[in-house]
C-alpha cells in the first residue's frame, strides 16, 4: 500500500471501483440500487475528506462507464544534448514534462508525440518506453479520485519550436542543475525527472515498473 495517498481515498477509490463493475454487468434491479448507494457512499467519503461538493464528485463517477480500469497518463521525456524539455502550465504555473491523457483508439506512441506537439511546438518521435508508474505511488499532490499510470516516454527531437498553446506558456530545455523548483506536482515530481536524467545516462537500462 501506498504511502503517498491516505487510506480513506484508496478505500473511496475500491468503493467506486466494486460500484462500477457492478452497475456494468449486473441485471437486477434491487442489485442495481444496491451499487448505486455504494456509488454514493464512495462519493460522499471523497466530498467529505476533500470539501468538494458531493454533487460534482457524484457527476465525475457517473460519467464513467464500463469496467473500472486505471486511467493513463504519458509524459515526454525529451533531451536536447544534456537539457531536458519542460513545460510550463498555464493551470498552476508549475513546470512538467509534456503529456497528458491518451485519447480512445490511440496507442500510447501516438499520444506522446501529440502531447509533445501540443504543449510545446517541438516534433518528436517516441523510441522508448523508460518507466511505468502508479501515480499512487509517487508524492503527487493532489491526489486522485482515479488509479492512474503514467508512462514515461523517451523521445527523439526532430525538429520545431516553442509556440502558444492553450494549455502552456513556455518550453525551454533545462540541465539537470537548472531544473525549477517548482514544478507542477500534479504531473511530475522532482524523483521522476531525476530519474529521467539516470535513464540519460544508462540507455540500455530496463523499463522502470511499479
Amino acid at each position: 500500500m501506498s504511502e503517498n495517498e491516505p487510506h480513506w481515498l484508496r478505500w473511496a477509490r475500491a468503493l467506486q471501483a466494486i460500484a462500477q463493475n457492478g452497475l456494468t454487468f449486473t441485471d437486477g434491479e434491487f442489485d442495481r440500487k444496491r451499487y448505486e448507494d455504494i456509488r454514493r457512499i464512495a462519493a460522499e467519503m471523497i466530498a467529505v475528506s476533500s470539501d468538494t461538493p458531493v454533487e460534482v464528485v457524484q457527476t465525475l463517477f457517473e460519467q464513467e462507464t464500463g469496467y473500472q480500469t486505471p486511467k493513463v497518463d504519458t509524459r515526454g521525456v525529451v533531451f536536447q544534448d544534456d537539457a531536458l524539455l519542460l513545460v510550463r502550465e498555464k493551470s498552476d504555473n508549475g513546470w512538467t514534462l509534456p503529456g497528458g491523457w491518451v485519447d480512445p483508439n490511440e496507442a500510447p506512441r501516438e499520444a506522446v508525440e501529440r502531447e509533445v506537439w501540443e504543449e510545446s511546438g517541438y516534433q518528436v518521435r517516441a523510441d522508448k518506453l523508460l518507466a511505468v508508474y502508479d501515480r499512487a505511488q509517487h508524492p503527487h499532490t493532489p491526489p486522485r479520485a482515479y488509479s492512474v499510470y503514467k508512462l514515461f516516454i523517451r523521445c527523439k527531437l526532430l525538429g520545431g519550436a516553442p509556440m502558444d498553446n492553450l494549455e502552456t506558456e513556455e518550453a525551454t530545455f533545462f540541465r539537470e542543475q537548472e531544473i525549477p523548483e517548482d514544478l507542477s506536482l500534479s504531473r511530475v515530481t522532482s524523483g521522476q525527472i531525476a530519474r529521467m536524467f539516470e535513464h540519460r545516462l544508462h540507455p540500455d537500462w530496463p523499463t522502470d515498473l511499479d
